[in-house]
């Protein structure tokens, strides 16, 4: 039940409300309740409560003539209900218990008697439509006993004499009363329970009473298992309308969790009221004069003094505070996506802003997004003011055109705040008016009215679901004043007398608009708010006692705010004091010099109260006194009559007309509440803030710090002294921008934002940490409040562990290399997509030393650290202030809370809680952890602290370290120490933070203080054992003294490396991979997990090491049984730090000297394919992390496993794009998931390293880790967010890494004629090269050229296709494509190019291929030209000379009429861009010409072009008539994704990538006969630039473009991978196609490889590249040519081209279904393993396997080829929920069909099959027998064919299972 009633009419009478005396009119409100029922229809109300208001007599009375009155009138509004589906409450007495005593004193009886007779009448009359009745609304706050028996006697009497003589219908009676009455008296709930049918609450609730929730949990009536009613809802006290939903769900919450059974609630206070009863008390015009004197009498008698006393308190519960921006100032992407240009665009681009800035880029918030939402969840603000950009929605202003993109944006940007909890509240228009409307006029013409209207309603509709404050224009006295009358911003028009007001004129009209469209069409589904924010100075008089100046103060209040507030919200026309000022000016004048127009009598009624809300921005004030003498010049002061000025001892600031007089808005806000918001509608500060310089203050903006807390403690004192209603407080702006006229020389921004970087990397300012602990104390409190939530700290991995036996020689971990090391790359670098638990801990991690600071502040005692490095041992660099935390606590929490982490890894300094390291505590640094530590909580950021990190107290190491028992008791007091101080909050402890790396460093290498090397050989071990000893008696005492009052754990942080053995079939290599570990890992986590003892391994290594050094006894240390007990089981989880991965083999390393790096006989080395870091030794080689997770799994059982360090390293350069940081974790922490999600590894979190760049060590500041860039070269240490936070921020906001919505696979099938292909290309096949008179090609050359071809192959023989055409039709055949691509050899049909000799041989063999493909139904796609040019014509020049473009048509007419009756697809030109730039611009392909390669190419792709136009228009013209075929050309591209999606310049080298890449040959042909504009316009600049005259690349005649433009009948298209790119700039002088590009381009590490280093298996790429042509072309007939994966070597379980051809197919399925791309066909390349170009034969393309060692060259299906079969036979993905499918049957010799395709597995997957025939082993698959025949006749082949006999033979056998043995794809 949703229960509502009575609604309002007005602030005094509710509908269906009592009047005076008990009387209820009831005739007078019915009409007008009729015209609710709607809106109670729209809000789903399902009762509704009418309240009988008459006396008894009277409604007896009324029985005599039911027709008539009252009584009628109440059966029609009931009718009028149940004709709605709205069934009636009634109440038969409402909460006036005077009337109760009343009635029965006018008949003489007791009440209870009157009553009870006055019931049954009502249920006579009424009952045929009532059945709900309540007897008495009593109050909630009622409690009176003696009231309350009088009521239940009568309640009780009515009951039962309503079950008993009206049973019929089902009828429920009760009685409403408050939780407060029900438990006023034991016997009260258990009388009620008995004598109602449900339980009716009158519920109240107040906001600022957090208590109140408890009182309701413990409210007997709301545990009482009964059906229950909220049959009212009273809310008070809330700040804001979200507040008060809050509070219905709170109170619902509590419902829940009893055994109370929630039938209905009554949601009247949420339903708003209609426009009809809307009304306002009336706010008289003409009354300015009245609220600004009062404002001035209220502030006149202050002192200074009393003015600015500072106020502590706090702003209403419900208060929001935020930060803004501007779209045209911040969101840059001017051209992005199709915006349109706006007034600003213009502006900055005609050279009009400071500087020649412009708002192109701005701070490219468009592209950075989530770099925005970050700054804000660091801010921790509750709102977000932001505008949308007309232009970028409605590009020509109108709604004629949208752009999706603009609109996808705007989606994303409020889903991002929504998860956030940030509010967005969204202005429609701040100033950028689109450009195309400008220019008709702009807001001069009433036009742009209904063209706002109409984007208005756009936005409504598209955003509004979301969005619930909207703001129609944000300071249009801006748009009006400098737009259209000074002229000085956009569109710079001088005209303050006419266009000004014009101006203003029509923005109030389309405000008001817009208002309406909201509200007739979305208020009621949509429920938001609409309002305007209007700018206004608070207008002081110069001089209070001349009321001259008083006057002149009001005008200029009225001519700033009230010239739109008061048509508004008064009384829909401008201000007297506006309008009477500019008629005594124009009477003055012989002419008029102001024209401000009117509004009809009809638009002000529908401007009149057209705001739900009022915002104001506000920035300064000015000191204003009467014009001393006017004149009739059209300025704007001059036209209002006052003269502005500022008082000189009113700071400054940057901007001249901002100076800071914090006290001016409070009186503002004050005469704003008296003149405008009376009638009581919201009020919200929308915009405070000032400007520092360009240059200047910078981050440490003091000026800012004091102007906001100045003006915000102003605001306070409106709220709380003054009464002033304000809901919110909006800082402008979030972030530095373009400025307008000022470009970017001023500076409002929390964040300062680097414009002269492309990374436009933002920085929080001081005051943005002032800013964000203002809105976490909620205003200025005397006392902060730390709000903690203990009950969420507690761990739940306390149990202890259980002991192991101690490890084997190998141990049985040996498994994991078993498992993984044998993999393919394929199988191993398959991306995993998935999620961790719910209660996955996401962490970053930094320690005391590296970013304290303040190595001797506040009584800190020096450390070792501070020691060694102040004796310059790390290069010279220190510690000392590192990244100064311990002065910037405020900062270190800004980053955690944007991080979005649930947990925080430090360490404590010991020597700033201990100065000496025992005996006398530093209060100051117990004050700052304890700070820290709460600061954590207070953002809901668990604590994970490590003892000790490195940084020993100095005084302790002068006792002797580690190796000093004094020490270690030390330690154990301290811990004891910090468990007692911290440990109530502190729920997760780590003792020692690598230890392996304390022993090794310290007291091994002496890389680490206390640099103790004499004796590396036994040290380190016995340091180990002190350390080992100590955290076992740290752990017991935690385990006994604290646990069972903190409820914590405590654990050990370990770390090494992965190891993989060089050689994994050889076991040696195998022990030492496994020593490896045992001696790095094993050292510590063997005695503590296993048994208490060190790895035998190690045991035996250093015995047998130290035996053969004559030593006595092992320098390894030897435990106890007691201290073996004592130590195994010491922690609660297992927590390791992991970096890197290293190769390693056994080597016996010398004996002596002694050393513990030479104990372990190990070789290190790196693949050199790894990927590298700024640390020589830190390969990040991601798969070693779950090789190692699995590992610690089988040797250490199911321990909970915590991640506690990861990270990789950059040099010491600026970072703040950090790529290889993002690939590093996008690829480590999916390892991280696979180990969880796959291997059933326990692992329970993950820690980065680091949360900011630090100290590292030994390194100093040489090497980078940190997710924020922090400038050491700054005193400040400004933190600044790399795009590696962006992109784990998004993983922690994800939980993990799903698939995303766009990723998921598709089931459904393509058109029904899709045109299945395979591929292949006559030099690449065919062989033959000098047979049946072919001429020589430009590749027979190259590749007899030396050097050209690996391995010195050619294509002399390749697959011999020329002679085994008749066989390779059988492979096509077994494919099932009806269509087969091949291209035609130009030399074997043109020996010499020319049709003076026509080879007839050549023509004759491919008239038969023809023939026969169509004999078996196999539709030939012939390509005219694929890359091998006769040599002859190559000669001449080739491709660059012109007189190719005869040739080619020449040679194209030929095959037209000599092949064309029986081809009918054809393609001129395969790939023109090989051609063109890697044939005559790099070389690598035949011809090899790389002597013009800034001409060449341009020069070749030119004649090509050319080439291809003349070959189509020849058939089109002569052939296509008879023939009927389709003709075009085949074009190929890489698609390029951003390097840095966040960036605009990377945006822009992506784009520049495809258009010089595909776009080059795609835009002349498909578009418009030219080429595209970026190339032409790159090309020439940089010709210019070089001294040229004009550009190197050719241009086109207009008669040329015109014969290229539409020579396509399908855009023919070959993709294989994508690629990353991003600006590379050569020198101005390099003339290349690299250079005129300017693009550098790299590969995502996390994406699958081949055979070939350029090609990534990337099937995103693909739908996008397809979309593109799609976009750029619009949309023409789409035939895949080419598309496919190598490999190299033999294995024909080629699972990865299944893979490929699934996922790359599925893709093109999504452009098709998804996106409307028109793609009629798809080619397999290729048919067999041929020659690839310059790469020779190693890459293998096929879906047969070509056995070049072979003399009959073999082809061997692949078992890619059932899976592609069977994706033409299914055209397509037939959905598993349909059933089976007979496509899906598997072939009768051969596997099963092929995987099911699945949207969640990480990898291609198998299915069970049905029996299949005898299958044997062969090359690495399953064949089946008549395979094997195949396969025995090749053996057979060899042997008999075999030139150097057997002995040859058995070699070759020999090196082909050694290929085997590797089993490695790649």
């Amino acid at each position: 039940m949703a229960i509502a009633g009575p609604l309002c009419s007005s602030k005094a009478r509710p509908l269906n409300d009592v009047g005076s005396g008990g009387r209820f009119h009831c005739n007078k409100v019915l009409n007008d309740f009729k015209k609710q029922i709607s809106t109670l229809q729209q809000y789903g109300v399902t009762h509704y409560k009418v309240q009988l208001a008459m006396e008894a007599a009277s409604l007896k009375e009324k029985t005599r003539d039911s027709e008539e009155g009252a009584l009628q009138c109440y059966r029609t509004l009931l009718q009028d209900l149940n004709a709605a589906n709205i069934r009636p409450i009634v109440i038969l007495h409402g909460s006036d218990l005077s009337r109760f005593s009343a009635d029965a004193t006018k008949t003489g009886r007791s009440p209870a008697d009157a009553y009870v007779e006055y019931s049954e009448l009502a249920f006579h009359l009424f009952g045929d439509l009532v059945h709900t009745w309540i007897t008495f609304d009593v109050p909630a706050d009622l409690t009176d006993s003696q009231s309350l028996q009088l009521l239940l006697d009568a309640h009780e009497r009515v009951y039962k004499s309503y079950h008993q003589k009206y049973p019929v219908g089902g009828g429920h009676l009760s009685i409403a009363l408050g939780p407060a009455a029900l438990s006023s008296s034991p016997s009260i709930l258990p009388r009620v329970l008995e004598t109602v049918d449900f339980l009716a609450l009158n519920m109240q609730y107040d906001c600022r009473n957090v208590e109140q929730l408890q009182d309701w949990t413990t409210t007997q009536a709301i545990r009482t298992p009964a059906d229950v009613v909220v049959f009212s809802f009273a809310v008070t006290g809330c700040g804001s309308a979200e507040e008060e939903y809050r509070s219905l769900f709170t109170m619902l919450k509590v419902f829940g969790g009893s055994p109370a059974e929630v039938r209905g609630y009554d949601v009247s206070h949420f339903i708003p009221q209609s426009d009809d009863y809307q009304e306002r008390p009336e706010l008289v015009a003409g009354t300015s004069r009245s609220a600004f004197t009062a404002v001035m009498e209220a502030f006149a008698h202050q002192t200074p003094a009393e003015r600015d006393v500072f106020l502590h308190d706090t702003f209403p519960s419900g208060f929001l505070m935020g930060s803004s921006s501007a779209a045209f100032k911040v969101e840059g992407g001017w051209a992005e996506g199709k915006k349109g240009r706006s007034i600003w665009d213009v502006f900055g681009q005609q050279g009009q802003a400071d500087g020649n800035a412009t708002a192109d880029v701005a701070c490219d918030s468009y592209h950075k997004l989530d770099y925005d939402v970050y700054l804000l969840k660091g801010l921790r603000a509750q709102l977000y003011h932001f505008t949308i950009s007309w232009a970028r929605i409605f590009p020509t202003g109108l709604n004629t055109t949208v752009n999706s993109a603009g609109v996808k944006y705007y989606n994303r940007l409020i889903d991002r705040l929504i998860k956030e909890n940030i509010k967005p509240m969204v202005t429609l228009s701040h100033w950028d008016l689109p450009q195309a409307l400008q220019a008709s006029g702009g807001w001069q013409s009433n036009a742009t009215i209904q063209a706002f209207g109409d984007y208005a309603d756009f936005c409504f509709s598209s955003f509004g679901d979301r969005v619930k404050h909207w703001i129609t224009f944000h300071e249009p006295w801006v748009v009006s004043y400098a737009g259209y009358g000074t002229g000085q911003h956009a569109p710079g028009i001088k005209d303050p007398g006419k266009a000004s007001f014009q101006v203003s004129h029509n923005i109030v009209k389309a405000h008001a608009k817009a208002w309406h469209v909201y509200n007739d069409k979305y208020r009621a589904s949509q429920q938001g708010q609409v309002g305007i924010s209007l700018n206004s100075d608070w207008a002081e008089p110069t001089n209070p006692n001349n009321p001259d100046d008083v006057s002149a103060a009001e005008r200029y209040l009225q001519f700033m705010l009230g010239w739109f507030a008061h048509p508004i919200l008064i009384n829909g026309d401008y201000p007297e004091v506006l309008k009477s000022q500019v008629q005594r000016l124009n009477s003055q004048c012989s002419s008029l010099v102001a024209e401000l127009p009117t509004f009809t009598e009809e638009e002000k009624t529908y401007i009149n109260g057209t705001a739900d809300f009022l915002g104001i921005s506000h920035y300064t004030s000015r000191l204003v006194n009467a014009s001393e003498s006017q004149n009739c010049v059209a300025q704007y002061d001059n036209i209002g009559g006052f003269t502005p000025h500022v008082d000189p001892s009113w700071p400054a600031t940057s901007s001249p007309w901002i100076y800071v007089v914090p006290w001016g808005l409070r009186r503002l806000l004050n005469f704003v509440k008296d003149e405008y918001v009376k009638g009581g509608i919201p009020l919200y500060i929308t915009g405070n803030g000032m400007p520092t310089p360009y240059t200047g203050e910078g981050l440490n903006d003091t000026a800012r710090v004091e102007y906001l807390t100045a003006y915000i403690n102003e605001v306070l004192k409106a709220v709380r002294t003054d009464n002033v209603s304000v809901n919110s407080y909006i800082v402008r702006s979030l972030l530095d921008g373009f400025e307008g006229p000022q470009g970017y020389q001023q500076r409002y921004g929390l964040h300062f934002v680097n414009f002269v970087d492309a990374n436009r990397q933002r920085t929080p300012k001081q005051s943005a940490y002032l800013f964000s602990n203002i809105i976490e104390n909620n205003g200025f409190p005397k006392t902060k409040l730390i709000k903690l939530s203990p009950s969420s700290l507690r761990q739940s991995h306390s149990r202890k562990l259980p002991p192991l036996p101690a490890s084997k020689v190998p141990s049985t971990s040996k498994a994991v290399w078993e498992k993984f090391s044998g993999q393919t790359a394929f199988e191993r670098d398959m991306y995993h997509y998935s999620t961790f638990p719910e209660d996955f801990k996401w962490g970053v991690s930094t320690s005391a030393y590296q970013i304290e600071g303040a190595w001797d502040a506040d009584g800190k005692g020096p450390s070792t650290w501070d020691t060694f490095t102040q004796a310059g041992n790390a290069g010279g660099a220190n510690g000392d202030i590192a990244c100064d935390s311990y002065h910037q606590l405020d900062a270190d929490l800004y980053m955690l809370r944007s991080l979005g982490v649930n947990s925080y890894r430090f360490s404590i300094s010991w020597s700033r809680i201990f100065p000496t390291g025992k005996d006398t505590v530093n209060d100051k640094g117990v004050e700052y952890y304890n700070r820290l530590i709460d600061g954590l909580l207070a953002n809901n950021i668990s604590p994970m602290l490590t003892l000790y990190h490195f940084d020993l107290p100095q005084a302790l190491q002068d006792l002797g370290g580690w190796e000093n028992d004094t020490v270690l008791e030390a330690f154990h007091s301290y811990a004891v120490y910090c468990f007692t101080t911290f440990g109530d909050r502190v729920k997760f402890w780590m003792t020692f933070n690598q230890p392996h790396s304390i022993v090794t460093a310290g007291y091994g290498t002496g890389v680490f203080p206390p640099q103790m090397k004499d004796d590396p050989g036994s040290a380190p071990y016995r340091v180990a054992h002190n350390l080992l000893k100590v955290h076992a008696k740290i752990y017991h005492t935690y385990d006994e003294k604290f646990r069972a009052t903190q409820g914590g754990v405590i654990s050990i942080t370990l770390n090494t490396d992965w190891v993989e053995p060089k050689d994994h079939m050889e076991p040696r290599d195998i022990v030492a991979a496994d020593r490896y570990l045992q001696l790095t890992l094993g050292w510590f986590a063997h005695p503590i997990f296993r048994n208490g003892d060190y790895p035998e391994a190690m045991k035996w290594q250093v015995a047998n090491k130290s035996e053969l050094q004559d030593l006595q006894n092992s320098r390894l240390p030897v435990f106890t049984d007691e201290e073996k007990a004592y130590i195994q089981g010491t922690a609660d989880v297992f927590s390791i730090n992991i970096y890197a991965t290293k190769i390693v083999q056994h080597k016996t390393l010398i004996l002596t000297p002694a050393s513990f790096e030479r104990d372990i006989d190990i070789a290190e080395e790196y693949s050199t394919n790894w990927p590298t870091s700024a640390i020589k030794q830190h390969r990040p080689v991601a798969w070693g992390m779950r090789r190692l997770l699995n590992w610690v799994k089988e040797e250490y059982g199911d321990v909970p496993i915590y991640i506690s360090e990861n990270g990789v390293s950059t040099d010491s350069k600026d970072d703040f794009d950090d790529t290889a940081r993002v690939l590093y974790y996008k690829t480590y922490i999916d390892e991280a998931l696979k180990a969880h999600s796959l291997d059933g590894v326990n692992l329970k979190g993950y820690t980065a390293w680091a949360l900011m760049d630090t100290f590292e060590w030994n390194l100093g500041y040489s090497v980078r880790f940190g997710l924020h860039h922090v400038d050491f070269t700054n005193p400040n240490r400004p933190r600044t967010a790399k795009r590696s936070a962006m992109y784990y921020s998004e993983v922690i906001s994800n939980n993990g890494i799903p698939l995303q919505k766009e990723e998921e696979f598709l089931y459904g099938e393509f058109r029904p004629d899709f045109a299945w292909s395979v591929a292949s290309a006559a030099y690449q096949i065919e062989g033959a090269w000098r047979a049946d008179g072919k001429g020589l090609s430009i590749w027979d050359k190259y590749a007899h050229s030396v050097g050209r071809i690996a391995n010195d192959e050619n294509g002399d023989v390749a697959c011999n296709g020329y002679h085994r055409a008749g066989e390779d039709l059988a492979l096509i055949r077994g494919l099932a494509v009806k269509h087969y691509r091949f291209s035609i050899s130009w030399p074997r049909i043109l020996p010499d190019g020319t049709l003076t000799n026509v080879n007839e041989a050549g023509l004759n063999h491919y008239s038969k291929l023809i023939d026969a493909l169509l004999a078996a139904n196999i539709e030939p796609q012939v390509t005219i030209y694929h890359w091998d040019l006769p040599q002859t014509l190559q000669d001449v020049g080739g491709w660059e000379n012109e007189t190719i473009v005869g040739r080619f048509k020449d040679y194209a007419e030929l095959l037209f009429q000599r092949l064309g009756d029986r081809v009918k697809f054809w393609i001129t030109i395969n790939e023109p861009y090989i051609v063109a730039n890697v044939g005559y611009g790099y070389g690598t392909a035949a011809p090899g010409i790389t002597s013009r390669p800034g001409r060449g190419p341009y020069d070749a792709g030119h004649n090509i072009i050319k080439a291809h136009a003349e070959a189509w228009h020849l058939y089109n013209t002569t052939y296509r008539p008879v023939q009927g075929g389709l003709i075009s050309i085949t074009i190929n591209s890489d698609w390029a994704e951003p390097r840095n999606p966040y960036k605009q310049e990377d945006i822009d080298a992506a784009r520049r990538y495809v258009m010089f890449f595909g776009g080059w040959f795609a835009n002349p042909i498909f578009n418009n006969g030219d080429y595209n504009e970026i190339m032409k316009s790159r090309v020439l600049e940089r010709s210019l630039g070089q001294g040229l005259t004009k550009s190197r690349l050719p241009e086109f005649t207009e008669e040329e473009k015109r014969r290229i433009k539409g020579t396509y009948d399908y855009f023919g298209f070959n993709h294989y991978t994508t690629v990353l790119a991003s600006p590379l700039h050569f020198s101005a002088s390099t003339q290349s196609y690299d250079a005129d590009r300017g693009v550098a381009s790299m590969s995502d590490r996390s994406w699958l490889g081949s055979g070939s280093i350029w090609l990534k298996v990337t099937p995103f790429g693909f739908r996008r590249m397809l979309n593109w042509i799609k976009e750029e072309f619009n949309n023409p007939p789409i035939y895949v040519t080419e598309n496919g994966i190598s490999e190299r070597g033999t294995n024909l379980n080629d699972k990865w081209r299944e893979h490929y051809y699934k996922h790359y197919v599925n893709e093109a399925l999504k452009a098709v279904k998804y996106d409307g791309v028109d793609l009629r066909g798809y080619t397999a390349w290729s048919l067999m393993d041929n020659l690839e170009w310059a790469a020779g034969y190693a890459e293998r393309f096929g879906l047969y396997y070509t056995n070049y060692t072979d003399p009959n060259l073999t082809r061997i299906p692949k078992e890619s080829t059932k899976y592609y079969k069977q994706l033409i036979q299914c055209n397509g993905f037939p959905d598993p929920k349909d059933g089976p499918h007979p496509c899906l049957q598997p072939d009768p010799e051969g596997p099963s069909s092929a995987p099911a395709p699945s949207s969640t597995h990480s990898g291609p997957s198998s299915t069970p099959s049905d029996p299949e025939p005898e299958r044997v082993s062969f090359l690495g698959m399953q064949i089946s027998t008549s395979d094997a025949a195949v396969a025995l006749y090749v053996e057979f082949a060899l042997f008999i064919g075999a030139i150097l006999g057997i002995a040859l033979f058995a070699v070759l056998y020999h090196k082909l299972q050694k290929k085997l043995k590797l089993a490695h794809l790649f």
